[in-house]
């Protein structure tokens, strides 16, 4: 089998109204994503509160990250990344409009210290 190459940066014809999430591929105990944010936000209210842990980097655009505890959100810029322990309530406070916010998300179960 040959693979394919993909571009992560592959730009819709125009700006979704939702916030896209595409598998590029997964494993025995992880996934990886591409999540495409043209200005979405987690709704008010609801956190994100996974089984798994997720590493995170921003590739394109702009977002707000914001972790329960913090009384304000954090910017990320193209090249910021994160590791979100399992179970670590978060949401995000805003993306760019204007333009596509590129993530490249890992899923994982992190392994056990001891």
């Amino acid at each position: 089998m040959i693979p394919d190459i993909t571009n992560l940066f592959t730009p819709f014809e125009s700006l979704p109204d939702e916030e896209q999430f595409e598998e590029l591929f997964r494993g025995k105990s992880f996934r990886v994503e591409r999540i495409v944010s043209t200005g979405q936000s987690t709704r008010e209210g609801q956190w994100y509160d996974q089984e798994h842990a997720e590493w995170v980097v921003l590739l394109s655009g702009a977002a707000v990250l914001r972790f329960e505890g913090e009384t304000e959100g954090r910017s990320l810029n193209p090249g910021d990344a994160v590791n979100i322990p399992a179970h670590c309530r978060h949401r995000v406070e805003a993306t760019a409009a204007e333009q596509e916010s590129v993530w490249l998300a890992i899923h994982y179960e992190p392994v056990e210290n001891g």
